[in-house]
């Protein structure tokens, strides 16, 4: 994988995928550690000397046109403060206003791009619009792992026209979900909550042949218990419910708790009940603090496992935080990831 650390970045204009994609409620951000985990490379070029750097990235989905609420410069302010920088906006993401920015540049500047989502071109890797996109750049640096399981003209088809690199907090998520997909610490304990069964069946299915124990709750919990998917003997389901089973309950708690003492190991992808409601929340909240305060390796990923850390202001207790949910799913799950190859094949200087 070719990495920003083998180039000379000095008086470069490079462009930056970064993954702002975060959470809103009534225009406030409820998760910050997407916009946080981009401070080192954003860091590293400005002490390398680039001339300059330019952010791009998605907000929502705004299906290919224009959308006001999931404009970037709602959130500027908040990227600024989250980050220590001043940022210059722009209101698009290509064409002549955009390079005539970066050409006019004072050394040392930093752009924020229009949410390149607004294009449909981007979701559909279409050429034309990936050349557009490198036009004004020398150099190409993807540092957002979390889109990473995507085939889109930001991470993978404007590789094929500009030298790119790994950023330094892509890079730390591969090392380290690559050193759990290819060994695991035993006592070892994945906990697998949230939705979606029809992707996350296939991945308690791995995890249960690289963990001893996998934990599971929320949604998907109980659409394995009604459609009688008969699973690995190492692989826990709820005993107890709270609500029409909403929450895990008492019992099921205090299993899941003592099953993850003692370990080396803990993985955690998801919420084991609705959390939103604080009725339903006890069992989210109570493994969340089990596993920040263990002594295990652990490992968390998605979006709403990472808010809920935020909110009790223990992320930083936790080993590693993956920026990735659907990528850190699918990367564990040995799945193509075109933004990554995309870096294997890319040209370079």
């Amino acid at each position: 994988m070719n990495v920003i650390q083998n180039i000379d970045v000095k008086d470069k204009n490079v462009l930056v995928r970064v993954d702002f994609n975060v959470k809103l409620e009534d225009g406030d951000i409820r998760e910050r550690f997407k916009m946080e985990s981009a401070r080192e490379t954003i860091g590293y070029l400005q002490e390398k000397g680039a001339r300059s750097i330019t952010l791009l990235t998605h907000l929502g989905r705004p299906k290919g046109r224009y959308n006001e609420l999931l404009s970037l410069s709602n959130i500027t302010d908040d990227i600024e403060r989250t980050l220590m920088i001043k940022t210059i906006f722009l209101e698009d993401c290509k064409g002549e206003k955009v390079a005539s920015a970066i050409e006019k540049a004072q050394n040392g500047s930093i752009f924020l791009l229009e949410n390149v989502r607004f294009h449909a071109e981007e979701e559909e890797d279409y050429s034309m619009f990936a050349q557009e996109l490198a036009e004004p750049f020398n150099l190409f640096v993807n540092d957002a792992f979390s889109v990473c399981h995507r085939a889109h003209v930001s991470t993978h088809g404007i590789t094929k026209y500009i030298p790119s690199y790994a950023g330094l907090y892509l890079q730390r998520e591969v090392r380290v979900l690559s050193g759990i997909r290819k060994e695991v610490a035993s006592p070892s304990v994945a906990v697998v909550g949230g939705a979606k069964i029809a992707t996350k069946l296939p991945l308690i299915q791995v995890f249960a042949k690289t963990f001893d124990t996998v934990l599971v709750g929320g949604k998907v919990a109980n659409e394995l218990i009604d459609q009688k998917i008969e699973l690995p003997g190492n692989v826990i389901l709820p005993q107890d419910f709270e609500g029409e089973r909403l929450d895990i309950g008492e019992k099921t708690r205090k299993q899941f708790v003592e099953k993850c003492a003692g370990t080396k190991t803990i993985v955690w992808n998801g919420p084991l009940g609705m959390f939103e409601d604080e009725r339903y929340a006890k069992g989210t909240l109570e493994i969340a603090r089990t596993i920040a305060m263990s002594d295990a390796f652990s490992v968390v990923g998605g979006g709403e496992s990472i808010e809920i850390l935020e909110d009790l202001y223990l992320l930083k207790e936790v080993g590693f935080v993956s920026t990735g949910g659907g990528a850190m799913l699918s990367y564990l799950m040995g799945e193509v990831m075109p933004g990554l190859e995309a870096l294997e094949e890319a040209p370079s200087v």
